[in-house]
Protein backbone atom coordinates (compact mmCIF):
# COMPACT_ATOMS: atom_id res chain seq x y z
CA UNK A 1 0.00 0.00 0.00
CA UNK A 2 2.99 2.29 0.51
CA UNK A 3 3.67 1.89 -3.21
CA UNK A 4 0.23 3.27 -4.04
CA UNK A 5 -2.02 0.22 -4.31
CA UNK A 6 -5.56 1.20 -3.27
CA UNK A 7 -6.22 -2.21 -1.74
CA UNK A 8 -4.49 -5.49 -0.93
CA UNK A 9 -5.90 -8.99 -0.59
CA UNK A 10 -3.96 -10.78 2.13
CA UNK A 11 -4.21 -13.98 4.10
CA UNK A 12 -4.33 -14.02 7.88
CA UNK A 13 -2.70 -17.46 8.08
CA UNK A 14 -0.68 -19.84 5.94
CA UNK A 15 -2.89 -21.25 3.18
CA UNK A 16 -1.86 -24.03 0.82
CA UNK A 17 -0.88 -23.01 -2.69
CA UNK A 18 -3.60 -25.02 -4.43
CA UNK A 19 -6.39 -23.51 -2.32
CA UNK A 20 -4.97 -20.01 -2.77
CA UNK A 21 -4.70 -20.47 -6.53
CA UNK A 22 -8.30 -21.66 -6.71
CA UNK A 23 -9.59 -18.78 -4.59
CA UNK A 24 -7.64 -16.20 -6.61
CA UNK A 25 -8.88 -17.69 -9.89
CA UNK A 26 -12.46 -17.29 -8.70
CA UNK A 27 -11.82 -13.86 -7.21
CA UNK A 28 -10.28 -12.39 -10.36
CA UNK A 29 -12.90 -14.04 -12.55
CA UNK A 30 -15.65 -12.35 -10.52
CA UNK A 31 -13.89 -9.01 -10.41
CA UNK A 32 -12.49 -8.71 -13.93
CA UNK A 33 -14.97 -10.66 -16.03
CA UNK A 34 -18.05 -10.12 -13.91
CA UNK A 35 -17.39 -6.46 -13.17
CA UNK A 36 -18.00 -6.95 -9.44
CA UNK A 37 -16.37 -4.72 -6.80
CA UNK A 38 -13.31 -6.30 -5.13
CA UNK A 39 -14.94 -6.92 -1.73
CA UNK A 40 -18.01 -8.50 -3.32
CA UNK A 41 -15.82 -10.55 -5.65
CA UNK A 42 -13.81 -11.91 -2.72
CA UNK A 43 -16.98 -12.81 -0.86
CA UNK A 44 -18.45 -14.52 -3.94
CA UNK A 45 -15.24 -16.50 -4.42
CA UNK A 46 -15.23 -17.56 -0.77
CA UNK A 47 -18.89 -18.59 -0.84
CA UNK A 48 -18.40 -20.58 -4.03
CA UNK A 49 -15.53 -22.50 -2.43
CA UNK A 50 -17.54 -23.10 0.74
CA UNK A 51 -20.27 -24.71 -1.36
CA UNK A 52 -17.93 -27.38 -2.76
CA UNK A 53 -17.07 -30.40 -0.60
CA UNK A 54 -13.39 -30.29 -1.59
CA UNK A 55 -12.94 -26.71 -0.39
CA UNK A 56 -15.63 -26.55 2.32
CA UNK A 57 -13.22 -26.30 5.26
CA UNK A 58 -12.71 -22.62 6.18
CA UNK A 59 -8.95 -23.13 6.35
CA UNK A 60 -8.97 -22.99 2.53
CA UNK A 61 -10.75 -19.65 2.06
CA UNK A 62 -11.71 -17.84 5.29
CA UNK A 63 -8.30 -16.34 6.01
CA UNK A 64 -8.39 -13.89 3.09
CA UNK A 65 -9.30 -10.25 3.66
CA UNK A 66 -9.19 -7.00 1.74
CA UNK A 67 -7.35 -4.10 3.31
CA UNK A 68 -7.67 -0.56 2.01
CA UNK A 69 -10.43 0.68 -0.27
CA UNK A 70 -13.08 -2.05 -0.30
CA UNK A 71 -15.13 -0.76 -3.28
Amino acid sequence: MYAGAPRVVASLWDVRDRATAELMRRFYSQMLTGGIAPAAALRAAQVSMWQEPRWRAPVHWAGFVIQGEWH
